[in-house]
């Protein structure tokens, strides 16, 4: 059966909100077949596999939370200062909590894959991927702070998402406010440290 790219794509937005609303367990062929509305075993077509439908989704997902062409124009025309940094993280935080299903699709990718090891595989090469993309643009673009630096801002900004859209630490959130401290925190400091 020939495959079109907007279809696969319109299955795999349906997977996301399927593990976003129901978890890794509640993902199946048919439950993405209801929740897309297309007939039953479409699914299983384009994705052969379980795995192959979670390893869709990882790669989905960074998709379509990749920023705006314009943002990153933006970042790259700017002076490369501390509030530009800044505001770059804040535009992460607010694309990553616009659609919270892919965020929330996303920790479940990775919780699954702690236990799936062909999920682990597929989702480490994107992670590392992304991640590695996300530090060589920080770098080029000037912005402060190196390789370390952007690394302790993934585990932050991780660890706020966690919060904003799970159970929550203490419920106080005023995440524009909290990405500049930790920008501050996190960037500011490496701006006292002689290079190494």
């Amino acid at each position: 059966m020939a495959q079109n790219l907007a279809r696969r794509e319109e299955l795999a937005d349906a997977g996301l909100r399927v593990l976003a609303a129901q978890g890794a367990r509640g993902l199946t062929h048919r439950a993405v077949d209801r929740e897309a509305r297309v007939p039953q075993g479409t699914t299983s077509n384009y994705f052969g596999s379980r795995d192959a439908l979670l390893g869709a989704l990882g790669s989905r997902i960074f998709e379509r939370l990749a920023p705006a062409p314009e943002v990153l124009g933006s970042v790259g025309r700017l002076p490369p200062t501390l509030e530009q940094a800044t505001a770059y993280l804040q535009d992460i935080v607010a694309r990553t909590t616009r659609h919270p299903e892919l965020t929330l699709a996303l920790f479940e990718l990775r919780l699954e894959a702690v236990r799936r090891p062909a999920l682990a595989e597929i989702l480490r090469a994107t992670l590392e991927r992304n991640y590695t993309l996300d530090t060589e643009f920080h770098l080029q673009a000037g912005l402060p702070g190196g390789a370390q630096e952007v690394a302790l801002l993934h585990y932050a900004v991780d660890g706020l998402l966690l919060d904003l859209l799970t159970v929550s630490v203490n419920g106080r959130h005023d995440p524009p406010g909290m990405v500049r401290e930790l920008a501050n925190r996190i960037l500011g400091a490496s701006r006292s440290r002689p290079p190494a």
